[in-house]
């Protein structure tokens, strides 16, 4: 009995590393499947021939006294007043980037509303 206990462990303990290499591992920072399907973010240039909405990832404020600003936006850690792409981070706000493309403004918003009047913060 004790071999056949010790068999079948040593069995398992074999095929363990062969079944999790097949797991595929999940981002946990990855918005739910259900946000990232829709449009996550609200702005005025669609139909401007803009080739893909930027994607806000992150806000990053500094403590104070200066409380520097960053975003990161599609990979791209960017500063207010900086430039992303053909855009001017005009405004980084808590929960938005304000990007100004000339006269244009485009709002990116990191966490947008959930269907139901739930915000993706948990909040109600």
């Amino acid at each position: 009995m004790d071999s056949t206990v010790k068999r079948l462990l040593g069995v398992v303990g074999l095929a363990l590393p062969l079944l999790a290499g097949a797991q595929q591992l999940q981002d946990p920072t990855r918005a739910p499947a259900g946000l990232a399907s829709g449009p996550a973010q609200a702005g005025n240039m669609e139909g401007e021939g803009v080739p893909a909405a930027p994607r806000l990832q992150s806000i990053l404020i500094g403590a104070a006294p200066n409380n520097r600003r960053l975003a990161v936006i599609d990979g791209v850690t960017v500063a207010q007043g900086g430039k992303f792409a053909d855009a001017v981070v005009e405004r980084i706000n808590d929960n938005s980037v304000v990007l100004r493309r000339g006269k244009l403004r485009e709002t990116l918003i990191l966490f947008p509303q959930i269907p139901g009047g739930l915000q993706a913060s948990g909040k109600k």
